[in-house]
């Protein structure tokens, strides 16, 4: 029963050889008429072939032997059985190899290198048998190895193949050896250059449009961690004054005018700052995003303590810091319910830390939102840090640390300032 298990699982492995030949030979026909169409269409990238795109490309070579055939069939080869079934399994080995040639894990196979040695002595006994024509199988022969064999073992090869080339070929046909000899060497060694200059282009173009679907991943994940930063803050904003104008306009239609004002302008800057983001030249200013965060703490009945102290920073850092602040501001507002925000900067000549703290009920610590999780990655990348979570006394806490950036401007001076805490002046009805 072990042979009978033995038949069927062979028969299922040729079955998958099969079936993947037929892929492969359908992801040729599909890259082939892409490349045609892309030639009409004069594109440049069309104009530069990968190189043979397949083991049919080999086959031609096998005409090399058709001098051997020709005298086959006109009855000059002794023992022409022995001849026909030599030139018949050489062939077949040929074709199958050139075809494996192009898959690297077929052509680092047993089964390959077993088909490379069977050639081989078929070679040497066909050639040295009967001499001639036959000769001609080593070219060939080299053309399969070169195909096969790459790297540094292809040099002791295609020395060793030509010498025994030679040496056979100067046996039979005495000076005339060398030119076998020479084209042995000269097909092991050119065909192997040309197949692997085609294969490392191949890869090259692979990693080309790989590094472009990246760029495109990134950009739209840029673009998603901005709209987030940007529209969540904003609406955040827009909702809270919102509310403080319905709660205001029984008692105060000035008052509740002043809000929609408010939401207007605020509107009109969402819609300036989702263009730009649109665009990629949006720079989140701490400066800005500090008056803003006030703002909107303010709107929302929540205490602003703002404290900045330190040299300047740079571009950079103060565009990363800005979404840290915006993001930060918004979490308060939305799931907080705090009464007091307190926000630091704190810059030094090695590094600048960014600390936003409130009383609220510490909403969040369990698994960071988006945003946050958005703004990790980016100030990781920047070599920096982002912690987040509640504090052991209530509230929650978000610090940023960033090393100090090589864009900080080159003029900027050293000195210090630490300016008086801001206290946002508290509005009439706070809004929970």
């Amino acid at each position: 029963m072990s042979w009978k298990r033995n038949v069927t699982c062979r028969l299922h492995g040729l079955r998958q050889q099969r079936a993947a030949w037929r892929a492969q030979r359908s992801s040729w026909r599909e890259q082939k008429a892409d490349w045609r169409e892309r030639k009409r269409a004069g594109e440049e990238d069309a104009l530069v072939q990968s190189g043979p795109p397949n083991g049919f490309a080999l086959l031609p070579w096998l005409l090399m032997g058709l001098g051997a055939f020709s005298h086959l069939l006109q009855g000059k080869t002794p023992n022409p059985w022995i001849g026909g079934i030599g030139l018949f399994v050489f062939n077949s080995l040929y074709i199958g190899v050139a075809f494996r040639a192009f898959d690297k894990r077929a052509r680092q196979s047993r089964a390959t290198l077993v088909a490379l040695l069977v050639m081989g002595a078929l070679t040497v006994g066909l050639a040295a048998g009967y001499g001639g024509n036959w000769l001609m199988y080593f070219p060939l022969f080299g053309l399969a190895v070169g195909a096969v064999v790459r790297g540094r073992g292809l040099g002791p090869v295609a020395l060793s193949l030509s010498a025994l080339a030679g040496t056979v070929a100067g046996l039979r046909e005495g000076w005339d050896g060398i030119n076998i000899a020479y084209g042995t060497f000269l097909s092991t060694m050119v065909t192997a250059a040309i197949l692997s200059l085609s294969e490392a282009v191949r890869d090259l173009r692979a990693a080309r449009e790989e590094l472009a679907r990246r760029a495109v991943a990134e950009e739209r994940l840029r673009f998603s961690r901005d709209l987030h930063d940007l529209l969540g803050h904003t609406l955040s904003l827009i909702v809270v004054k919102s509310e403080a104008a319905r709660r205001l306009a029984p008692r105060s239609m000035d008052a509740a005018l002043a809000q929609i004002t408010d939401i207007e302008s605020v509107g009109r800057q969402a819609l300036t700052e989702i263009r730009e983001a649109v665009t990629g030249y949006r720079d989140a200013a701490l400066a800005a995003e500090l008056d803003r965060a006030r703002e909107l703490l303010d709107a929302a009945g929540v205490e602003a303590v703002v404290r900045q102290s330190g040299p300047p920073l740079g571009p950079r850092s103060e565009a990363l810091l800005g979404w840290v602040v915006r993001e930060a501001a918004t979490n308060v507002v939305r799931h907080a319910r705090a009464g007091r925000c307190e926000i630091e900067v704190a810059a030094t000549s090695e590094q600048t830390r960014l600390t936003i703290t409130d009383d609220g009920r510490g909403v969040g610590s369990t698994t960071p939102g988006s945003g946050l999780k958005g703004l990790a990655e980016r100030i990781t990348a920047a070599g920096g840090a982002l912690e987040s979570g509640p504090e052991p006394r209530g509230g929650f806490r978000v610090t940023a640390v960033l090393p100090v950036a090589e864009d900080r401007d080159a003029g900027a001076g050293t000195h210090v300032t630490d300016a008086a805490p801001v206290r946002a002046d508290a509005h009439e009805e706070r809004v929970r």
